[in-house]
């Protein structure tokens, strides 16, 4: 097992379409990251350029205290599984596991050790003499870590390998992956669009946009924390709700007239304020505080889950579309006017222009 390194690595495609803006990671030996942001943000690519399926145009990328640069991918000691499986069909599941380990003249009673083991790991021992067609999605996903597990290597890349499975299976096998990561203490890349597969997976985040790094952090500092308003509203689902703040005189104030008692290092006249659907509460089911944010709400369309309902509404001359976290059992009609409320310690600011994080003092307090 080793750690992995990115220093400033960079991936440009002809025409100067620059995917990967100096992308800098360090992680340490057995640690689980997991890579996670839109299509398009360059996850996938930094994933490749780890495996060697992509050429690095600058840096560096160390796996363990080795440069891997121009190694090839069968060189660099790493095991990558993918989104469609790869599987073999014409061979047996135990014939798919064994498959590389035969072609790197690994001794056969090694091989028979090494695939045992991993079936016995992953729960597919009475399979081992079935063809891929013969299994379930799940079951092929299990068979495609398994792959990965008789190499030993030191470090497993994951390329969404979920994505074709149904919701109920993905929560099983995400769980499954996490326990097994565990328990091995491999080394762990794994890219996901799923913000949801990220905060449970993840001993760290890697939130990116764009080619580059938005926030690194664990799940929990990412989502009480989040460094931009693009990880506020990427990470959470609901999403952060963003409520435009303007200096008049030396009162911050929301566009419905609620003023802001807030101490802000800072020149700027506009902010956004930023305040999770679950944080944002029907004032008469929270406890009483005279500071905080308090406010009208303007019920448009109430969407029920079950135990708990998602109120969308809109705060002001309507201009602002917000979202409260409320009871199930509660029942709400499109016009209805709630008053809402939010503890100060719950609020977030950011800078209009650049969208990056302010540390907030003070609190909020009613028009």
């Amino acid at each position: 097992m080793a750690g992995i390194k990115l220093n400033t690595l960079r991936k440009i495609y002809a025409g100067n379409v620059e995917a990967v803006k100096g992308i800098s990671i360090d992680i340490q030996d057995g640690e689980f990251i997991v890579l996670v942001g839109p299509s398009g943000c360059g996850k996938s690519t930094l994933l490749r350029m780890v495996a060697g399926l992509e050429t690095i145009t600058d840096g560096e990328l160390f796996i363990g205290d080795r440069l891997v640069n121009n190694v090839e991918p069968a060189d660099r000691d790493i095991a990558m599984v993918f989104q469609n499986y790869a599987l073999y069909p014409h061979m047996s599941v135990y014939n798919n596991l064994a498959y590389g380990l035969k072609n790197r003249n690994i001794p056969k009673d090694e091989i028979e050790k090494r695939v045992r083991k991993a079936a016995e790991i992953l729960e597919i021992g009475d399979f081992l003499d079935r063809k891929p067609r013969q299994l379930s999605g799940g079951q092929r996903q299990r068979v495609a870590m398994g792959r990965a597990i008789v190499r030993e290597p030191a470090a497993f890349l994951f390329d969404e390998p979920l994505s074709n499975l149904d919701a109920k299976l993905r929560v099983q096998m995400r769980m499954e992956i996490k326990k097994l990561q565990k328990e091995l203490g491999t080394t762990s890349l794994y890219v996901t669009h799923d913000q949801l597969e990220a905060m449970t997976l993840a001993d760290r985040l890697v939130v990116l946009s764009g080619g580059e790094v938005e926030q690194i952090g664990s799940p929990i500092d990412v989502y009480e924390k989040p460094a931009s308003t693009f990880v506020a509203t990427f990470i959470g689902s609901p999403a952060m709700n963003l409520l435009p703040l303007t200096k008049q005189g030396s009162d911050w104030k929301l566009d419905n007239g609620a003023t802001v008692d807030v101490k802000l290092n800072t020149d700027l006249s506009d902010l956004i304020l930023g305040v999770r659907p679950e944080d944002l509460v029907i004032e008469e089911l929270s406890e009483k505080f005279d500071t905080g944010l308090h406010t009208a709400l303007t019920v448009n369309v109430v969407e029920p889950v079950g135990a708990e309902s998602y109120v969308h509404g809109t705060i002001g001359e309507g201009s602002v579309d917000v979202v409260v976290r409320a009871p199930g059992k509660l029942h709400f009609e499109p016009g209805q006017i709630l008053k809402v409320t939010a503890k100060p310690e719950k609020l977030h600011t950011f800078d209009t222009k650049t969208g990056k994080r302010i540390e907030v003092q003070g609190a909020l307090e009613a028009a």
